[in-house]
């Protein structure tokens, strides 16, 4: 079977990205290894995405997002715009009301109100560099 294992979020900095990721959406810091160039290879997953419930393990089966710091002009100009201001993101819950109050109290702006839609709870936020993720918990 074959999956989608990371998706690339290009950033202007490796330590701003991963304290957002890891601070403000609560996820979990699965690799961080200097490349030797300056670079790094930063992937960064939402806890309990391997099944394990955020007590480790590989989140092998599971999709991460790899933060890649931007290295030109044209890669600098993607941030915060990667996909054209449409939602592009999209971030499951089994309780949104509990995700949505941890967020808001971590600082992460929301565009809207919470919604009840037939296909379940959902928010639009922002990550720290303005991309647009849901927040959802399907019904």
């Amino acid at each position: 079977m074959s999956l989608i294992a990371l998706v690339t979020l290009v950033v202007d900095d490796y330590d701003k990205a991963i304290a957002f990721y890891t601070d403000a959406l609560g996820f979990q810091l699965i690799e961080d290894t200097d490349r030797g160039d300056g670079s790094r290879w930063v992937v960064v997953r939402p806890r309990g995405a391997d099944g394990s419930g955020g007590s480790g393990g590989s989140g092998e089966g599971s999709t991460g997002l790899l933060l890649a710091r931007a290295k030109d002009d044209a890669q600098r100009a993607s941030v915060g715009a990667q996909t054209g201001g449409r939602v592009g993101f999209f971030l499951h819950t089994e309780d949104f009301a509990r995700d949505h109050t941890r967020m808001v109290a971590a600082g992460v702006r929301f565009l809207e109100e919470p919604r009840h839609e037939t296909y379940g709870s959902v928010a639009v936020f922002e990550d720290l560099y303005g991309n647009r993720w849901d927040l959802l918990q399907p019904a």
